[in-house]
């Protein structure tokens, strides 16, 4: 009865820590009740408890733990290898480019919004897993906006800024380069929300720039996002906000000890046992180290985000969101849309991502995947693995939805495609890197992307 005078939130955060408790006192987790962890001990001799606690010592110096070789990766030497060219450049992005690899090219060009919080190169891992190559592969001229990792002198950066000098500058370059004055426009998780926004400020002006949008795991209906509520309430974000003013950013590592407890015996556990009990290096993994590549939130943005999505959900709300002196209205959005979640998703729910179809007027495709937030967006069809559901019918519930969508093995990847050509335009030659406006300025990556 104790628990049932407690409210739903409440309740949430107490079953979240539970489990959590739960997970700590695993078996598993403890020297003397893992069997693999007592025959290393006696196999080494102990060796395994002296590197483990060298291990520690190291992950303490660092602040958290260890959970891939970092020194086996780098953007621009194996990963992030896409040919291309940084062709503009503002405080708050670099605008990337990347060089045709088909004698022909479709007219309408793609521009990925990826979200801040991370690092664009989720998108461009190693060749054999990179979005960006399978795009420029099958014909597309893609640009790829890359975020600055903000520091203490732009904590007044605001959320309008990030529209401002985000989007809408890059689509204003995107037009210019490619001759197009239609763009396809896609947004992985907040660079999804963001792109929302942009799609509602485009359509209140007549702009008719965006041809099409994409939803990689996005969320514009904040009522339930799952274990992240555990962690915003507003003692949280008031605590969060008082961190920035300190600091003029929200560091990368609070925001990695949010995701990383939301998955914690995957990325917690699992490394604790390895790295301290067994006494070994973890292994070499392309996104594990793209997970730990975090970036800083700027101060004015983060908090003016934190409050108009997961605490008062305005973005629901037509007008409650004024950027640039527009008032954000999502039923404006008209544009055909294909909209993709994941089935194990632990930042976006995937139901929660459904919500799209119910809240625009356009068209929506919606695509369910498998796999979490990260690996159910980054499944090449070359790993001949996987399933997805795909539906374009209205449904009243998520669930009605999946009752009705059709089951297809593979990658969501080639139906994508697929849904995509018919909305590309003519194939032409391909656009030159740059132009006389907006000159190529270094290789792709770029800079910011290496900024710690």
């Amino acid at each position: 009865r104790g628990i049932e005078r407690l409210d739903e939130h409440q309740q949430h955060k107490l079953m979240f820590y539970l489990r959590q408790f739960l997970d700590a006192i695993s078996p598993t987790n403890l020297m003397f009740t893992n069997p693999q962890v007592i025959h290393e001990t006696i196999s080494t001799g102990g060796q395994n408890m002296v590197k483990g606690m060298e291990h520690l010592l190291r992950d303490f110096k660092s602040g958290q733990i260890k959970m891939t070789d970092t020194d086996a990766f780098a953007p621009g030497r194996n990963l992030a290898l896409t040919p291309g060219q940084v062709i503009y450049r503002n405080k708050l992005i670099e605008l990337i480019q990347y060089a045709p690899a088909t004698e022909q090219v479709y007219t309408i060009p793609l521009l990925f919004i990826p979200p801040w919080i991370n690092k664009y190169y989720i998108l461009d891992m190693q060749p054999q897993n990179s979005f960006i190559k399978f795009l420029v592969d099958s014909g597309f001229t893609v640009f790829i906006i890359s975020w600055k990792n903000p520091d203490a002198s732009m904590e007044e950066i605001t959320f309008e800024d990030y529209m401002t000098l985000g989007p809408l500058t890059a689509l204003d370059v995107v037009k210019e380069i490619s001759g197009s004055q239609k763009v396809n426009i896609v947004g992985y998780c907040i660079g999804g929300t963001l792109l929302a926004m942009v799609l509602s400020y485009l359509t209140a002006l007549g702009d008719k720039t965006a041809n099409s949008a994409t939803f990689f795991v996005s969320l514009l209906d904040f009522r339930e996002v799952g274990d992240t509520a555990v962690f915003i309430d507003e003692p949280q974000v008031t605590y969060i906000e008082g961190q920035m003013m300190e600091r003029g950013y929200l560091d990368s590592r609070s925001m990695a000890s949010m995701f990383n407890m939301m998955r914690a015996n995957d990325l917690i556990w699992s490394n604790v046992v390895n790295n301290y009990l067994l006494g070994k290096e973890p292994a070499a993994f392309d996104l594990l180290y793209w997970n730990n590549d975090g970036t800083r939130m700027a101060r004015e943005a983060h908090s003016f985000y934190l409050r108009n999505t997961y605490l008062e959900n305005n973005l629901v709300k037509p007008g409650k969101i004024v950027l640039k002196d527009v008032p954000i209205d999502l039923k404006r959005i008209r544009q055909d849309i294909y909209a993709v979640g994941a089935q194990q998703d632990h930042i976006v729910p995937w139901k929660a991502a459904w919500q799209i179809s119910q809240l625009v007027s356009g068209k929506v495709r919606f695509v369910l995947g498998g796999s979490g937030h990260i690996a159910g967006i980054i499944n090449p069809p070359s790993k001949g693995k996987g399933a997805y559901w795909v539906s374009d019918k209205p449904a009243a519930s998520a669930d009605e939805w999946l009752e009705g969508a059709k089951n297809q093995q593979g990658s969501w990847w080639t139906n994508w495609l697929e849904w995509l050509k018919p909305r590309s335009g003519e194939l032409k030659e391909p656009p030159s890197l740059g132009s006389k406006a907006h000159p190529p300025i270094t290789p792709a990556p770029g800079t910011y992307v290496l900024e710690k």
